[in-house]
């Protein structure tokens, strides 16, 4: 009888993804490794939420395999192992457990994937790759869809998706009588609608956050462990899940773009975390929103469904696609030339300007700030006062706890510092003060004045998004959606100019003291 091969199979730390034919049965022969590595926790600087969220469900993982039958290798932090290469603790464990045969699912990013190929070329012993199983769309999909093709509409792609997913579908008509109800989602959010409290859990932050320390991993931001809202078993993610669907989503649509200084979560769903690592999959998700749209047991309007939906089933398998279309190139694009560095206040949330104060702060207290504070505030200041894409990627991808490399680049480089010159967004994100007054009550408490262009205690934002206009004007020549801005900005007098400018480079000369 010949002898059964032993393999070893790989699980990353974004691919807890507990429904994965690997686990659906036990076969002796097969060896589960997992490990907290060095390579992981510094090769930027990480949240302190986000750390302990991935290790404590990486733990909360492996105890579920272990339990269900299948063998774990796994190594925390402090185990001498967690500081070799992936390479070398992939040999000595292939080399001490006699396996002869190695595999691993296919990672979501071009660093790993490019590590793991490399381990493999070299590797003693036989190997194969799989899918993750986890997204509705394969790599290459985007890049099919949009071949021969000038323009990457997301709305193309997301039509596309409903269409062959049948989401939210009535034969081959969308439900509602049209595709996208995004201009029903602008509201601002005044207090009308109480806002449910966030769900919170309890994993044993305390004995991960010592074990942290002691490995001396170098962090950003903040934690409290009574207020830790992260869910991080498969258990806890499916009751944050049902959890927005009954409190939240009702209202989620109508306030998406909304910021309000009392209430940092609105109706939004934190599920990001979730997804991401694979405890969750994009289609339970979707699914289940839109089962609780059909169902109606609370009233949720079209408005509400279809503009989460949107988000997953189109602009999170949209990202990914760019990313992988557009990956290695796409991480040192740099369109409109921006060389500034951040200013001390990312770290501290120490400004005057109090939209910045508060996304800062939520950022750094809770590894958390939804899409318009990353965009229209952060995004939109750090674009205007022309931080190099680097410096700004770092930050993203450090602090928010759903940030890795596949989803935070493109929505950073591109979408938000409009760093690829128009590959994910079809103008520059930037705005003047007007726009963050529209969506919060944030201007309402600032130190500065909204409707003032260039005085001392006029809004950064307003001189400043004149000056980007002027400054940056030769790379927008042949761009119709900034025509119109433009010509608005060639109409003005000189001497209005000259106090914008005067302003716009006082700020960006003295960012500290803003």
């Amino acid at each position: 009888m010949a002898e059964q091969v032993k393999t070893l199979r790989l699980v990353l730390g974004d691919q807890i993804n507990h429904n994965h034919s690997w686990f659906k049965s036990v076969d002796a022969n097969v060896v589960y490794l997992m490990a907290e590595m060095r390579q992981e926790t510094n090769y930027v600087k990480h949240h302190i939420q986000k750390v302990i969220a991935f290790f404590a469900s990486m733990r909360n993982f492996a105890k579920t395999l272990e339990r269900n039958g299948h063998r774990v290798i796994y190594y925390s932090i402090n185990q001498s192992e967690s500081k070799l290469t992936l390479a070398e603790l992939i040999s000595n464990e292939m080399q001490s457990n006699g396996c002869t045969h190695f595999e691993y699912q296919l990672p979501d990013e071009y660093r790993l994937d490019e590590q793991l190929k490399s381990i493999c070329s070299q590797l003693k012993g036989t190997f194969k790759s799989y899918c993750t199983e986890h997204f509705y769309t394969q790599r290459t999909e985007v890049l099919d869809f949009f071949e021969g093709k000038k323009r990457f509409l997301m709305e193309n792609f997301y039509r596309m998706m409903r269409k062959k997913h049948n989401i939210l579908m009535v034969g081959d008509a969308p439900v509602g009588g049209q595709w996208n109800f995004d201009a029903d989602n602008r509201k601002k959010y005044k207090g009308e609608i109480p806002v449910p409290p966030a769900l919170f859990f309890n994993p044993n932050i305390e004995t991960i956050l010592k074990e942290i320390e002691t490995a001396q991993i170098e962090t950003i931001g903040t934690v409290n462990a009574n207020s830790f809202a992260w869910p991080t078993s498969r258990t806890e993610c499916l009751e944050q899940l049902e959890y927005f669907c009954t409190y939240l989503l009702p209202y989620f649509g109508t306030y998406e773009d909304a910021m309000h200084t009392e209430e940092k979560n609105l109706f939004h769903s934190r599920l990001s975390f979730a997804m991401n690592t694979k405890m969750l999959s994009p289609k339970e998700v979707v699914e289940k929103v839109e089962q609780a749209f059909i169902n109606q047991d609370f009233p949720i309007s079209i408005a509400q469904a279809e503009g989460f939906i949107r988000q997953v089933l189109g602009w999170r398998e949209y990202v990914r696609g760019i990313y992988w279309k557009e990956m290695p190139n796409y991480a040192s694009l740099n369109y409109l030339e921006n060389k500034s560095k951040l200013p001390n206040f990312y770290w501290t949330a120490d400004t005057k300007m109090n939209c910045m104060k508060q996304s800062l702060k939520q950022s750094l207290n809770d590894a958390y700030a939804h899409h318009i504070q990353r965009l229209m505030v952060i995004g939109n200041f750090s674009l205007l006062t022309q931080m190099h894409p680097d410096e700004v990627d770092a930050w993203y991808l450090g602090v928010y706890i759903d940030a890795i490399e596949w989803v935070e680049l493109p929505n950073t480089r591109g979408m938000s510092q409009y760093a690829d010159g128009g590959i994910m967004a079809t103008k520059p994100y930037v705005s003047s003060g007007s726009y963050i007054n529209k969506m919060s009550n944030y201007c309402s408490n600032c130190h500065y004045k909204v409707k003032e262009k260039w005085t001392d205690d006029a809004c950064p934002f307003n001189s400043l998004y004149w000056d980007f206009i002027i400054e940056k004007k030769p790379y927008f020549a042949n761009n119709q959606r900034m025509s119109m801005m433009l010509r608005m900005q060639e109409k003005m007098k000189p001497e209005d100019i000259e106090k914008i400018q005067l302003r716009a480079h006082y700020i960006k000369e003295n960012l500290d003291k803003i």
